[in-house]
């Protein structure tokens, strides 16, 4: 890796690789200078090698290359400059397009060039041999090679890019343009497989920001642009599913955007929600979801009535039309009716879950949202108002297939309104992203709910019609259709109706006379009729016969008013006591009615187990023997048909025979054959020795004719072809002298020639050694002169190295006497020492024994022997000792001198010695005070001895 002092040397480097054909390794320079350290703060040279280093990336097609530098200059310019990384994204992604763009217009069958399922798949080694040995145009094969990998790096950028900056809150315009721009390139070249992958890496990118909510540079979504940008990609991945008829991605689009606002808690704006709606109504259509399409249209009606001031009558009236019609598509019947307890409740699941969606209820308690269903649905557009809105055609159609009973030409009023409602819709002007609206998709679903209604109706009306008159009462189908729609709604309880096509009548059964619908219209014609009467004959006023009792009817009303009272008491009372008598009684037989209730739930789950188990064990039974049966039947054909083929009887007649038995019979018959194949083999065996034999004494004496016959023939040839090959060479021979003697007259002229030349090739030959002699002999020359030379300097260089090693040695041998020298000096010297410290130490030793004798016989007025005295040398004279020793005896003029030491120094004075008791005489007093004298002013002299003895002790 090179290294740079300055990233502009990298770029001019890079620009003079590029010049001369090298861009690989301008590229490595590249990258080596982005991926290094030494460069990590942002400068305007940088931006330029970016632009540089991308450009290369494009031409080269290296989109790894590509990503690793892109993450590198985030990280360089994140805190700095992150709008150089945003010019850097779109110049890289705007070349890549425009080479894609170029590889395009240059292909001229786009369609067979772009003909690849997955753009990130590498070409499979079966579709390489097929190509190859298929009779494929050249042009196709150019074209696929051309457009493709431009194709599939376009598609890595927009990956790389999305990748890039996907936790990036600075360019979330940048995010949203790239997603833009890649639904749009997914769009216009078809490509399904990459539209879901890009879905995919959207929604992972939103999980992960959700999941690592502690990022630095983390989108915030609460803020309004972030969320306003969010939901447009969003919505702009919900339009190109839907454009391309992608409904299940679709559906998986309208939950990101359901959930994306149930994690801000907030709506988006109207507009949106229109596209919203739009879409879902779309998708639930594709699905046959006819409910949740309906509330869908009733949900964009009532946006668009509540926030559209702007919302013309004309629109007004064909939303609410589709909203009307998208109800009535919903079949009448309830599709639930006698499933299962799990499929109930995948059912109320799945209602729960697109009530959320459809009616965008950010609450998350399921108890608060009402159950969709038809009826529901139907009584919300007649309260809210929408049946004023519709067209008349529709509002006509709603009433006949919802409120009128018309069983015998319910079909034929029908039948005008759906082809006048089959030419109508239109586009709304509100939104120019809506679809235009057709209500000729709803005419099916209508004429199936209008063969319903007949069908209900005519059951309340007739007991039974024939196949005839019923399918003259409904046009829209055969009656095998009509019998389909049947069976499907007697299937949801809906109907109760049989079909007898052997009687060729169809049959509609009543369980009991006080039927719903029968009930219903009796009630109804009773009460019409009770209207008619009193119309008819009007109850008269009759005139009061009690006028008289007028006065006293005060008295009377309240007596009978206390007395009203009173009984109401009583009769309150006696209610209460056996509505408590009554409570306590269903109490008790509520508890009796759970107790047996739960024995009875226990054993029936004993007998169901039970149950289940023996079935279980009798279907296995069942399945064995009837594999054993299938088995024993495939055997019995087998060896039936074996038998037939060989024109034998069978072995079985007839009856029930099983498995094992006829195994044995099979064995017993193979092994019967076997024998009989065995007998025929040795007799065709000896029939073809026989016949063998035969043939080869027939054919011994024709071989032998046949092999004198072809000797003759060969000997004629061959004396034949002798003759013709003499004659050849008597020709070849003659042929030979004549060319002989013709070239024999220029010989003399070859000699010469021959002469001439190899003269001179000797000449140059003996002047081309003798010049490689002399080459040599230069070099010989040449060698002997440096091998001369080469020996004296190792000679030298030998010499001079022994003379330096001799002077290191005498060098080291005189340093090591000299060491040796200087040791045994420092020993002697040393030793001396130690003995003249260990003398003067005795002696200080003895002096400051005595001093403290005589400091106690000072203490005490008298002398004091010692028990035992050490041996002493003998008394040096006076004059020998010290002058200082002398002074010190004798006390010096002026000074304090105490009582008893001037008794005691007269006495010493005055009296002669006297011996001691050792018998040895002498000057005691004399040699006291010269000891004295001694330790008392040679103390300083030893000290200081001592102290320069050790110093030189130390010193080394």
């Amino acid at each position: 890796m090179t290294s740079f002092l300055k990233p502009e040397n990298a770029l001019k480097r890079a620009e003079e690789l590029i010049n001369v054909g090298q861009k690989q390794d301008a590229l490595q320079t590249l990258h080596d200078l982005i991926t290094s350290k030494r460069y990590r703060a942002w400068q305007k040279t940088l931006e330029r090698i970016m632009f540089k280093y991308v450009e290369l990336c494009v031409d080269m097609r290296k989109g790894r290359f590509a990503k690793d530098g892109l993450i590198q200059y985030r990280i360089i310019c994140q805190q700095v400059n992150v709008s150089s990384l945003e010019e850097v994204i779109k110049h890289f992604m705007h070349l890549s397009t425009e080479k894609a763009e170029q590889a395009r217009s240059q292909a001229q069958a786009l369609e067979e060039a772009l003909d690849v399922d997955d753009l990130e798949a590498d070409k499979r080694p079966e579709d390489l041999m097929l190509s190859y040995v298929s009779g494929e145009k050249g042009k196709d094969r150019s074209d696929r090679e051309l457009v493709t990998p431009w194709f599939k790096f376009l598609w890595e950028t927009y990956r790389t890019v999305l990748e890039i900056l996907r936790n990036n809150s600075k360019l979330e315009a940048l995010y949203a343009m790239t997603a833009h721009r890649a639904f749009q390139f997914c769009k216009q070249y078809k490509r399904t497989t990459e539209f879901r992958r890009l879905c995919e890496i959207i929604r992972n990118h939103l999980a992960n920001l959700n999941k690592y909510r502690d990022q630095r540079d983390r989108p915030d979504l609460s803020a309004p642009e972030s969320l306003q940008l969010y939901l447009d990609t969003r919505f702009e991945q919900l339009k190109i599913a839907t454009e391309l008829e992608l409904w299940q991605e679709a559906f998986r689009s309208v939950e990101d955007i359901h959930g994306l606002m149930c994690m801000v808690k907030k709506t988006p704006k109207p507009s949106l929600m229109t596209v919203y709606y739009v879409k879902l109504t779309e998708i639930f259509w594709i699905s046959s979801s006819h409910l949740y399409h309906a509330y869908a249209w009733f949900k964009l009606f009532l946006l668009q009535k509540s926030f559209n001031k702007n919302l013309s009558q004309k629109d007004l009236q064909l939303i609410a039309s589709s909203v009307v019609l998208a109800a009535l598509s919903v079949p009448p019947h309830d599709r639930t009716h006698g499933a299962s307890h799990l499929e109930l409740e995948h059912e109320k699941e799945r209602n729960l879950r697109m009530a959320n969606l459809i009616g965008f209820n950010l609450e998350t308690k399921p108890d608060s949202r009402e159950v969709l269903s038809r009826s529901s649905l139907l009584a919300e557009l007649a309260s809210k108002g929408v049946m004023s809105c519709v067209s008349q055609e529709v509002k006509d159609i709603y009433y006949l297939l919802e409120h009128e009973f018309l069983p015998s030409d319910l079909a034929l009023k029908v039948l005008p309104l759906l082809n006048k409602i089959s030419k109508l819709g239109g586009k709304f002007t509100f939104a120019s992203s809506v679809p235009e609206v057709h209500f000729s998709q709803y005419v099916p679903a209508l004429e199936k709910l209008a063969t319903l209604r007949l069908l209900q109706q005519v059951s309340n009306v007739y007991q039974s019609m024939k196949i005839e008159n019923l399918a003259g009462m409904i046009p829209f189908f055969e009656f095998s259709v009509v019998e389909k729609i049947s069976v499907d709604a007697v299937k949801q309880k809906f109907l109760s109706m049989k079909v007898d096509h052997m009687k060729n009548v169809v049959i509609f059964c009543k369980t009991s006379f006080e039927a719903d619908g029968l009930r219903d219209h009796l009630a109804s014609f009773a009460e019409q009729l009770n209207k008619a009467r009193q119309m008819i004959c009007p109850p008269d006023a009759k005139r009061s016969k009690h006028g008289g009792l007028l006065p006293t009817l005060p008295e009377v009303v309240a007596k009978e008013h206390k007395r009203l009272l009173a009984r109401k008491s009583i009769i309150e009372k006696r209610k209460e006591e056996q509505e408590r008598q009554l409570l306590e009684q269903e109490r008790e037989e509520e508890s009796k009615r759970l107790r047996l209730l739960k024995i009875t739930e226990e054993a029936e789950r004993k007998r169901l187990e039970t149950e289940v188990e023996l079935r279980k064990k009798q279907r296995l039974k069942m399945e064995m023997e009837e594999k054993d049966k299938e088995e024993a039947q495939a055997i019995l054909q087998e060896a039936e048909k074996r038998f037939k083929r060989k024109g034998k009887k069978p072995i079985i007649d007839g009856g029930v025979i099983s498995k094992k038995t006829l195994m044995e019979l099979a064995l017993i018959e193979q092994h019967r054959e076997k024998q009989e194949m065995e007998k025929k083999l040795q007799k065709l065996a000896k029939t073809m020795d026989h016949l063998e034999r035969a043939k080869r004494e027939e054919a011994a004496p024709l071989i032998e004719a046949a092999y004198q016959q072809r000797l003759v023939e060969e000997r004629v040839l061959h004396e034949h072809e002798q003759q013709q090959e003499v004659e050849l060479s008597r020709q070849r021979h003659a042929g030979d002298l004549n060319e002989k003697e013709r070239l024999s007259r220029m010989m003399g002229h070859k000699e010469i020639y021959q002469e001439r030349v190899v003269s001179h090739r000797q000449a140059e030959f003996n002047r081309l050694r003798r010049e490689r002699e002399e080459r040599i002999s230069r070099i010989l020359q040449t060698r002997r002169q440096e091998r001369e030379k080469m020996r004296k300097l190792k000679y030298y260089l030998k010499v001079e190295e022994d003379r330096r090693q001799k002077l290191r040695e005498e060098e080291e041998a005189r340093k090591r006497e000299e060491a040796e020298r200087k040791k045994k000096e420092q020993a002697e010297h040393q030793a001396k020492l130690d003995e003249m410290a260990e003398r003067r130490r005795k002696r200080e030793q003895e002096i400051e024994e005595k001093a403290e004798r005589e400091k106690r016989e000072a203490l005490l007025g008298r002398p004091t022997e010692p028990a035992m005295r050490p041996y002493e040398p003998p008394a040096r004279p006076l004059e020998s000792r010290p002058a200082v020793a002398v002074a010190s005896a004798v006390p010096a003029p002026g000074k304090y001198v105490p009582k008893f030491r001037r008794a005691g120094a007269e006495t010493t004075a005055a009296a002669p010695p006297e011996g001691d008791r050792w018998g040895n005489s002498g000057s005691r007093p004399d040699g006291d005070r010269w000891e004295r004298g001694t330790s008392f002013g040679g103390g300083s002299r030893s000290s200081s001895s001592w102290s320069s003895s050790r110093n030189s002790r130390d010193r080394p």
